[in-house]
């Protein structure tokens, strides 16, 4: 089907098979398709794609076994008290759902994701596995000079993996490829932002997370086609209130929680899901030492997360106020996955921030394996109305 065919419909239906399938039928065809084929796998929050693209390899979005898979095995490796994913991709691995998966990358998100790194080498010994650290200094001649180090250390790894040299031209086409997925991922949440009802944060997230799962060029051309279709159809417009989400930048939320929200009578205009593709807010430069374009980039224009310690001059919660006033949201719905560690201590500090700000919020806690939604769904209705009424 020809791009220009496509419908949102279409789109979203391919989306949404990848967003079901567990076995991760796209990476194994694609890994299939040709001889020496590798795929890497990764873990939420930032991973530099430009990296494992440029290695030749396909970067694999691992984002656990949401609502759809029941965690046997993996409950026997970590305590109760932690978050669902490190859990349910434990139960993915030994489930040889991700048998065909060639190395892993472990960016550094709290300590359970780094010690879920430490496991994954005992576990899976004939995996490439890699603990990537990304710097909490973002003083360039400190930080950035670390950060360079640690990308040259992960090129050196994708090298002795696939067998082949990465040369810094392959960085460079890349990194145009990745800066293109970037500026089109851009224009579909200003697109959002702007016309909510043509463009759902259900259809939205699918889209987000397919790009995760698949070829970058095509995933391009996806989001290309999507603006066209979404542009052209005709949907009809709610009084609904304009809503930011933040808070689930690790551990995803399953997808009945989003429409929930959106049944209650809100547009989400802004959201920290699937947050790699964003990461980085600006291009990255293509020409001279690309790793050093890569970690400048990073250390300079990358989103404030709560696995980011933010420097002395900046308060907690001033980028949130900024993005909400930037995406016209009118309330913000603090989202957190139990027991994550990371936004669970940011949240007092950036509700804070909200209240200073006049902006009205609310606060809750999910898992990926969430089942009862309409306890949600009635929360963020209340809220919804709450600000019709009197904000």
């Amino acid at each position: 089907m020809s791009g220009k065919n496509r419908t949102v419909a279409d789109i979203v239906a391919v989306c949404q098979e990848m967003f079901e399938d567990l076995s991760f039928n796209y990476a194994r065809k694609w890994k299939a398709a040709k001889p020496g084929r590798k795929v890497v796998g990764f873990l939420p929050v930032y991973s530099p794609l430009e990296m494992i693209h440029a290695a030749g390899c396909l970067p694999l979005g691992i984002f656990g076994g949401g609502d759809q898979m029941e965690v046997i095995h993996g409950d026997a490796y970590y305590q109760s008290y932690i978050c669902r994913i490190p859990r349910s991709t434990i139960e993915l691995g030994v489930t040889n759902r991700l048998d065909f998966v060639d190395g892993m990358i472990f960016p550094f998100v709290c300590d359970v994701i780094r010690n879920l790194s430490g496991m994954w080498k005992i576990m899976f010994p004939n995996v490439w596995t890699k603990f990537f650290d990304t710097p909490q200094n973002y003083i360039p001649s400190i930080g950035g000079t670390y950060y360079e180090q640690e990308l040259l250390e992960l090129k050196e790894g994708l090298e002795h993996m696939t067998g082949r040299k990465i040369s810094d031209d392959d960085i460079r086409n890349s990194i145009k490829l990745y800066n293109e997925n970037r500026r089109l991922v851009r224009e579909v949440y200003a697109f959002r932002a702007k016309e909510p009802w043509k463009a759902p944060t259900s259809e939205i997230y699918l889209l987000m997370r397919a790009g995760l799962m698949m070829d970058v060029e095509e995933h391009n051309q996806m989001l290309k086609d999507y603006m066209a279709a979404a542009k052209a159809e005709d949907r009809p417009k709610r009084d609904n209130v304009r809503v930011s989400i933040y808070g689930s930048f690790c551990e995803q939320p399953p997808l009945n929680l989003i429409k929930s929200i959106e049944m209650a009578g809100c547009y989400v205009v802004d959201d920290d899901y699937s947050l790699n593709n964003r990461f980085l807010m600006v291009d990255v430069p293509s020409t001279g030492n690309p790793l050093k374009a890569l970690s400048d980039t990073y250390i300079e224009n990358s989103v404030e997360t709560s696995c980011k310690y933010v420097p002395d001059g900046k308060v907690k919660g001033e980028f949130h106020v900024k993005a909400i006033k930037a995406c016209g949201a009118e309330g913000v719905i603090y989202a957190t996955p139990s027991f994550c560690d990371p936004a669970l201590l940011d949240r007092p500090m950036i509700c804070s921030k909200l209240s200073e700000a006049g902006i009205p919020y609310i606060a809750f806690k999910y898992a990926e394996n969430s089942g009862q939604m309409q306890p949600i769904r009635e929360q963020a209705g209340t809220f919804a109305d709450s600000i019709k009424l009197w904000s």
